[in-house]
């Protein structure tokens, strides 16, 4: 029961885990708590959308494709982070106390374990990914083989050099809206092709780019002496701070537009629901990081804006896909 427990703990949380703890972590704990598994929601979420709009728009679904994308997309999302901590190990950002060794544990930085089981940890996240995308390409066609592809190059590049030169923000927009979204679309729907589901895909990416791009903002100082170029390095700081507010504002803005314009329905009102705590996040961005945390406030400490970020699109996020739901519940009943 312990061990179920540590599972969902990790699911939604980042656990700190100490070495010794971490040698008494059972293989799927250690995977979930190396691969940084409470932040796959914003990726499954990305798929479950993905999936809706194809039940919705194609009058089609697949449900072995959707579930078979559904685990694609988290392995190749774990993979990516697993990738991205052994590059920034390789390249020395990591050392000595870099923000991602003091809001969760670097297990490969900290030595917790050998480079042969970490690049185990990696080749298998891989090829499940790369299993579960060959299994979809067989089901439909070489248009999923070319989303693949592509995803493949992203998640490889992703951390260097794209991070590196003020292009992560915009492969994090593409990779969680056309990307996963448009990909999940297409193998749910057996091939089916719909460009209105790109434009609304990237309603929703949105989020997923405002969490990065507050992590981003909480080590702008530290990323800028390590000669990593994110764009809030090459932005400023307050600059980031703003422009993240402003694009919140955009999503609201889009789903206006598209209920507008009939693409979405009167069902994704539901969305405003997550005013008060945009509100609330935007003043949290109004002002500068604090210097140390804030007694009483919840934060996953050095990230601060991040974590703020994070719990902003999750509220979204989930009133965004029950509008979703909602729209479809409806479409099927009349």
């Amino acid at each position: 029961m312990k061990t179920i427990s540590f599972w969902i703990k990790s699911l939604t949380v980042i656990p700190q885990v100490s070495k010794e703890q971490w040698g008494s972590l059972d293989i799927i704990s250690k995977w979930l708590v190396a691969t940084r598994s409470a932040v796959f929601i914003m990726t499954a979420i990305s798929c479950a959308i993905g999936g809706l709009l194809a039940a919705y728009y194609s009058g089609n679904f697949n449900t072995i494709n959707f579930i078979v994308c559904m685990l694609g997309l988290v392995f190749a999302h774990a993979a990516n982070n697993l990738l991205n901590d052994l590059i920034d190990y390789k390249k020395g950002i990591d050392n000595n106390n870099y923000y991602r060794t003091l809001y969760g544990p670097q297990i490969f930085e900290k030595e917790y374990t050998s480079r042969a089981t970490f690049y185990t940890y990696i080749i298998v996240t891989l090829l499940l990914a790369v299993a579960c995308g060959v299994f979809l390409v067989l089901r439909t066609d070489r248009t999923t083989l070319y989303l693949m592809t592509v995803g493949i190059l992203f998640l490889v590049f992703y951390t260097w050099p794209l991070k590196y030169i003020g292009l992560g923000e915009l492969t994090v927009v593409m990779v969680w809206g056309p990307l996963m979204i448009g990909g999940a679309y297409y193998v749910s729907s057996n091939g089916q092709w719909n460009w209105d589901i790109i434009y609304l895909s990237l309603v929703y990416a949105i989020g997923p780019t405002s969490v990065i791009f507050g992590k981003h903002i909480d080590k702008s100082d530290k990323d800028s002496e390590k000669r990593v170029y994110t764009l809030p390095v090459l932005m400023g700081e307050k600059v980031s701070r703003y422009t993240t507010i402003v694009i919140w504002f955009l999503q609201y803005a889009l789903i206006g537009y598209f209920i507008f314009k009939g693409m979405l329905g009167l069902t994704f009102i539901i969305v405003l629901l997550a005013i008060p705590l945009y509100l609330q996040t935007s003043k949290v961005f109004l002002e500068p990081k604090p210097s140390q945390p804030i007694p009483g406030v919840k934060t996953t400490w050095p990230l601060y804006f991040a974590s703020f970020a994070f719990v902003y699109n999750k509220r979204f996020s989930i009133l965004f896909l029950t509008g979703l739901i909602l729209q479809v519940a409806i479409s099927k009943i009349f």
